[in-house]
């Protein structure tokens, strides 16, 4: 299901809590480099902003190098640091899940 984010920005749960608290989200752009770091920050900040919690690293992209070239399916070229960033991504977000399902994030504040 697709929930438009500006739509999660007032929605809470039953402790009055944004529905996002206690969730983990992470990035993963199909394109190469060029601008993978600013769209990665760009989506980050809209998620972090409606409430999800964004581990260190929690993103990969196809590392080509910057400026134009054949596209991931095209080449062999880059698919290790994809792959080898994806499963560090995917650790970091299962261990902040993990601590996050022992440690909630408290109700805000009144």
């Amino acid at each position: 299901m697709r929930v438009p984010m500006d739509a999660m920005l007032s929605e809470t749960d039953d402790q009055d809590r944004p529905v996002a608290y206690d969730r983990v989200a992470g990035v993963v752009v199909t394109g190469n480099e060029a601008g993978a770091h600013h769209v990665t920050s760009e989506i980050c900040g809209g998620l972090m902003d409606i409430g999800y919690t964004i581990p260190g690293q929690a993103w990969t992209y196809w590392n080509k190098g910057p400026g134009p070239g054949p596209s991931c399916s095209e080449t062999d070229e880059g698919h290790e640091w994809s792959a080898k960033t994806g499963r560090a991504m995917a650790s970091n977000l299962i261990a902040v899940a993990e601590a996050l399902s022992e440690h909630p994030v408290p109700s805000v504040p009144s």
